[in-house]
């Protein structure tokens, strides 16, 4: 939970220096089941969006979590990038179909550079 809390308190919206694997990894492990409970309350509470009579599955609790996790998710991922040594506009590669994303899953899974890189020193020191 303090790696969750260094991100969304003390690193919202740095995106600069590096990310550790286990850093961006925690925030993402933490947030996803947060997500999940804002989906199952707005089931609950009868908060769903719907369009055209169909039941989105989702709403404004989401909506709201989605809003308050974008920004401190991007900067994470793009430390984490610069911590494997590669910008964060690298990050734009999701929008490969597909290949974008298993690439990105698999930079996000590398271990960072052990020496100094031009984004700082190594993170895990």
């Amino acid at each position: 939970m303090e790696w969750y809390l260094k991100v969304m308190r003390d690193n919202y919206a740095n995106f600069s220096g590096r990310a550790r694997r286990k850093e961006y990894w925690m925030f993402t492990l933490i947030q996803f089941p947060i997500m999940i409970l804002l989906i199952i309350l707005d089931g609950v509470l009868g908060l769903s969006f719907e369009i055209y009579g169909q039941d989105l599955g989702y709403g404004w609790l989401y909506a709201i979590g989605a809003l308050i996790h974008l920004i401190p998710g991007f900067a994470v991922s793009v430390r984490r990038l610069h911590d494997v040594g590669k910008s964060g506009w690298f990050l734009l590669i999701i929008l490969i179909p597909l290949i974008g994303g298993i690439w990105l899953f698999i930079l996000s899974c590398t271990e960072g550079n052990k020496s100094e890189n031009k984004w700082g020193p190594d993170s895990k020191a």
